[in-house]
């Protein structure tokens, strides 16, 4: 039985892997259910800081059919069935997604015109992607994102590490990231859990995000506060409109995936035409 990444080829949908040069990226390409014929952008989802194309579960799938895009999903460097890090990113992990890698996967998919859904980590790339006004971009709507380094983050990282560690985590990531699952996770952990660390230079780098964003995130968010929505809200350079979901952790679009898919479809679509 063939494997990429230490999986099973045969338990997946055939993807593509995107040779970047130095990395093979996993891309899995969306067509909504219906379309009306007219030109629409791309919503491209970047996933969160463990997460892979799976771990979105049916999201994509559903906001693609909601707003009639074709859609993006892809295993970042290191994560899922993609390639490792050619060397290690370190803390810079997120900002060197969002300045060379994402810039570099969206040329090599002839992508010009998109909107960028990211969670958690993902949400942070998508701002750190924004911050320099690239022209293929419309709109970005983060999940959870992360603007700063909270201490209720650093005490959920560290429950987490222990779980990888002690308990069954570890087992569990396995299915999803095959021979990559101790690289990601020590990326991860290792990058938040540093003294110093911030997910982005926030005040550098927010008020070049031109482009209109929606910013959603639980209201019992294991990872942040309502704080992030504040700084995310006050320090970006155009529109920015925030949703606090109640009665919901750390994945709103899973969490509570009717008013989260609502209100992302109302925000992408006035959006979505192209010119």
């Amino acid at each position: 039985m063939s494997t990429t990444g230490g999986l099973p080829l045969d338990d997946f949908p055939p993807d593509d892997l995107v040779d970047l040069g130095d990395r093979r990226l996993r891309v899995r390409r969306l067509i909504p259910v219906h379309s009306d014929g007219l030109e629409r952008t791309t919503l491209v989802f970047l996933h969160e800081g463990l997460g892979c194309i799976e771990m979105w579960r049916d999201f994509p799938q559903r906001l693609c059919d909601a707003t009639r895009c074709a859609g993006i999903v892809y295993d970042r460097t290191g994560y899922g069935r993609s390639s490792p890090w050619p060397s290690d990113p370190g803390g810079r992990y997120m900002e060197i997604e969002a300045d060379d890698v994402l810039p570099r996967l969206l040329e090599a998919l002839k992508v010009t015109d998109c909107v960028l859904v990211g969670h958690s980590d993902g949400g942070t790339i998508a701002l750190n992607y924004a911050a320099s006004d690239p022209e293929p971009l419309r709109a970005v709507v983060t999940l959870a994102a992360h603007a700063i380094n909270e201490a209720v983050g650093i005490d959920s990282i560290r429950r987490a590490r222990e779980a990888f560690t002690t308990g069954d985590l570890r087992r569990r990531l396995s299915r999803y990231h095959g021979d990559n699952v101790d690289g990601c996770f020590r990326l991860w952990s290792e990058a938040w859990l540093a003294p110093g660390f911030e997910p982005m230079d926030a005040n550098g780098r927010l008020p070049g995000v031109l482009v209109p964003v929606q910013a959603i995130q639980g209201e019992d968010d294991e990872y942040g506060s309502e704080l992030q929505l504040g700084i995310i809200a006050g320090k970006v350079g155009g529109y920015c409109e925030t949703r606090l979901v109640p009665n919901c952790g750390h994945s709103p679009h899973l969490q509570q995936p009717a008013y989260v898919l609502s209100e992302v479809a109302r925000f992408i679509a006035p959006l979505s035409l192209t010119d």
